[in-house]
């Protein structure tokens, strides 16, 4: 039987997908014959053109997701089209001490990380579920992170969001059973991004370790296959998964400890 070439390819939508971690979910996603929705508060014209060189269809959607404006902007863009794979991987990081932070960097933190996640996730996983069409399997991937599992001194609020997003994201799934709407979770590490720049992080243990990070092509792809076998959860990287189980048994102030040698600037740790 031939194919009907004129069938429209699945859609896939992923945020944070100019860079990084998911700019090479869009690239596993179009190499697997996607089309995409791409959604970034930084420049895309660059992923757009290397993503539309890989036979891709490429929309983008320039918004910042942690406010409801720019989760209403990407909804828009994606109209009334049926969403085979949504990548909710957009994240902001925010190091240094808690009590030196500006409030308005804080909130938006959260707002990036849990709100407009969940924003997002609500609308779009509304219209997976009502589809019920015939051989479809609509598939959610959730960027959580390891550091959900660790209390994140000098990093406190962004652990925070990622300990809300791993654990959101089991739930969502248990929830989900039955309705042919699969949800997985991406846990990755110290991943060599522009994370810790924009984070403030660059004057860190864990930023300034080569032998922590891992490629961000290789979490993505690590996902991406997660997603498509439908698996509750992959941690990224043999270290990783070593230090989620380390996190397990150790006492929380050990843990705490532990991060605090990673995360705090060393400019601050050199004066102690």
């Amino acid at each position: 039987m031939n194919q009907d070439i004129s069938a429209p390819r699945p859609l896939a939508v992923v945020t944070g997908g100019s860079s990084g971690i998911g700019y090479h979910l869009a690239r596993c996603a179009a190499e697997h014959g996607y089309d995409l929705v791409l959604a970034a508060d930084t420049p895309m014209d660059e992923a757009v053109r290397e993503l539309e060189a890989m036979g891709a269809t490429v929309e983008a959607v320039a918004c910042d997701l942690a406010g409801e404006d720019g989760v209403k902007a990407l909804l828009a863009c994606i109209g009334n089209r049926d969403v085979d794979a949504l990548m909710a991987n957009a994240g902001h990081g925010l190091g240094g001490a808690f009590m030196e932070q500006e409030f308005k960097d804080i909130l938006h933190v959260i707002n990036t990380n849990i709100t407009g996640t969940v924003h997002l996730i609500q609308q779009v996983g509304r219209r997976m579920i009502a589809r019920k069409a015939a051989g479809t399997t609509p598939r959610i991937l959730i960027t959580g992170s390891i550091a959900g599992f660790l209390p994140g001194s000098f990093q406190a609020v962004y652990n925070g969001t990622k300990a809300f997003i791993d654990s959101f994201s089991i739930a969502l799934r248990n929830e989900l059973q039955g309705t042919g709407v699969t949800v997985s979770c991406l846990m990755p590490g110290p991943t060599d991004t522009e994370f810790f720049e924009r984070a403030g992080m660059q004057d860190t243990k864990v930023a300034n370790s080569q032998a922590m990070m891992m490629e961000p092509e290789v979490v993505a792809r690590i996902g991406f296959d997660a997603m498509l076998k439908g698996e509750a959860d992959v941690v990224a990287g043999w270290k990783n998964k070593l230090q989620v189980a380390a996190s397990k048994v150790m006492p929380a102030q050990a843990t705490a400890a532990m991060h605090r040698k990673l995360a705090q600037p060393q400019r601050q740790d050199d004066k102690q």
